[in-house]
């Protein structure tokens, strides 16, 4: 990519689209193309393909998704397949019909089977049965992924799809029923920690920026022995990316020279690459470490009633690394920086 390149960031206020505005500012790409909701629909083809023919990107990053944890997904089925297949159908289209030189699409380790190999490798796409409590949107990943690959065979365009593990960072969702279990552990404690505080304005604060408490875990914080409450066994691995290096890598793959991104086309091959840190840890000791860091002094307890999700998500990321890309931000450092960001940015710590 040239400096003065043409680049549309489909979903840019995003977790990650806005993670890859940060890295294109910080590397001098100024020519950037960005439409919010209320500027563009993209879930309506004829506005999407208006903005195409009127901007012509050379290049585009699809980060534009409708996403969620366990309930979210449990919940909104509907949503979760509708809104993902209109966008990705929508942009992929209208990219090749307005001549993008390379597009770069963003899906999730949930493509995989549910009982997948360890760790995942790319080959193994459609080798097994989905995990059921996020089929839908895992389906509309999928049908992504073998959109790109049908375009570059039958049109010769040039369409990568990356496959990011769990990912958090700055700009994430906090909400409690629809966010991903890192970010709504992060939220849980600190609540926790300010109840074993009687900071109730502080509280009342967080609600009114992050969305509702639910009414079960009100009830918690208002015993005489707190505890926070967590879904499933905590016995799933789960492997974890910061979202800024999650923009490195993909700015990294849309930047490759012609010969190694177009191995990465092989047309005989799905074109698909994981992005990944390449450890993992379970979800009884993330609580751990998440408690640590936001300084909760009461005690974990796991509801096994609760679905657990997929046993085990370790991305194969052999395939990133041998073209030379590495993870910078340690697990560590990345929740104590998400932290960090959310109490400063409102005040409630």
């Amino acid at each position: 990519m040239e400096k003065n390149s043409s680049i549309y960031i489909a979903g840019h206020t995003g977790l990650v689209g806005s993670a890859i505005l940060r890295k294109l500012h910080k590397e001098g790409f100024s020519n950037l193309i960005l439409r919010n909701h209320a500027e563009l629909d993209i879930k309506r083809q004829s506005d999407v393909e208006l903005v195409f023919k009127k901007e012509h990107p050379d290049y585009v990053f699809l980060a534009a998704a409708k996403v969620g944890g366990i309930y979210a997904n449990s919940t909104y089925p509907a949503e979760f397949i509708y809104d993902n297949l209109s966008i990705q159908n929508n942009i992929i289209h209208s990219a090749w019909k307005n001549h993008v030189k390379r597009l770069l699409f963003l899906g999730s380790s949930c493509i995989y089977p549910r009982d997948c190999p360890q760790p995942m490798k790319e080959e193994y796409l459609l080798t097994g049965p989905l995990e059921t409590t996020n089929e839908p949107y895992a389906i509309a990943k999928i049908a992504g992924i073998k959109m790109c690959q049908s375009y570059n065979r039958q049109y010769n365009t040039n369409y990568l799809a990356a496959m990011p593990t769990n990912l958090y960072g700055p700009e994430d969702n906090f909400d409690l029923e629809n966010s991903h279990v890192l970010p709504a552990l992060i939220r849980k404690y600190h609540i926790a920690r300010l109840a074993m505080e009687k900071n109730w304005d502080k509280i009342q604060k967080d609600e009114e920026l992050f969305g509702p408490i639910p009414d079960d875990f009100k009830k918690l914080l208002k015993q005489e022995n707190i505890f926070v409450n967590t879904w499933g066994t905590g016995k799933p691995y789960r492997e974890f990316l910061h979202v800024d290096d999650l923009a490195d890598a993909v700015v990294f793959l849309m930047d490759l020279d012609d010969k190694k991104f177009n191995m990465l086309l092989n047309t005989n091959k799905v074109p698909l690459i994981n992005i990944g840190s390449g450890k993992e840890i379970t979800i009884k000791d993330l609580s751990v470490l998440i408690k640590e860091i936001v300084g909760f002094k009461g005690e974990i307890v796991f509801d096994s009633s609760k679905p657990d999700g997929t046993p085990r998500k370790l991305l194969d990321v052999s395939r990133l690394k041998a073209l030379g890309w590495l993870p910078k931000i340690s697990l560590y450092e990345g929740i104590q920086n998400t932290y960090d960001m959310y109490v400063s940015d409102t005040a409630i710590a």
